[in-house]
């Protein structure tokens, strides 16, 4: 690779946001994060419905029963659908720069980071990319677990702890390591 070439691997002056990705007002944007800072992340642990209010009025889909602990982030929750009776553990990051979809009865476990944003580092400008993450009824991520960008994780996968998804898993089976690969059947 020459010199000039590598100079133009990225170049973060000319690095843009843009003003579609986010999907609301930068305004808006400020306003779900101040709120998430002080009601959200304030409120009592026992709240959940509370949570799923605030959730709903930024425009997420939450569904009925829905436990998501006050420590959890959400980017932007006009991108998140989160299923009935599923539950989203302590310190959980949402990173929905992309759609995220968790399906009913599934759980995300404590520190899991669903990263559904990346950026194109084949660009000099380095763009903002989005690729949707969808994590099926019934499956359960472990503690720990990272989700790549554009992932699938199958109907009643489960995902061991500290795994790294980089890849769609099969429904139904048990699926550990990094890059997690399917073990054995859950069944």
């Amino acid at each position: 690779m020459t010199e000039e070439a590598k100079r133009r691997v990225q170049n973060m002056a000319i690095f843009k946001v843009d003003p579609s990705f986010r999907g609301r007002s930068p305004y808006f944007v400020q306003l779900w994060w101040f709120v998430q800072a002080t009601l959200f992340r304030g409120s009592p642990q026992l709240c959940y419905g509370f949570r799923r209010w605030l959730l709903r009025l930024f425009g997420a889909q939450v569904g009925v029963g829905a436990i998501i602990r006050p420590s959890v982030t959400v980017t932007y929750p006009w991108k998140v659908k989160i299923g009935d009776h599923s539950h989203i553990g302590d310190d959980v990051v949402l990173y929905s720069y992309g759609a995220i979809t968790i399906g009913s009865c599934a759980v995300v476990s404590q520190r899991s980071y669903l990263c559904a944003g990346t950026h194109n580092f084949r660009s000099e400008a380095f763009e903002l990319e989005s690729y949707p993450i969808v994590i099926h009824d019934q499956a359960w991520l472990a503690a720990d677990v990272f989700v790549a960008p554009g992932v699938t994780v199958g109907r009643g996968a489960v995902v061991g702890a500290r795994s790294s998804v980089f890849a769609d898993l099969p429904e139904f089976m048990i699926c550990t390591g990094s890059p997690a690969r399917p073990v054995r059947p859950r069944l």
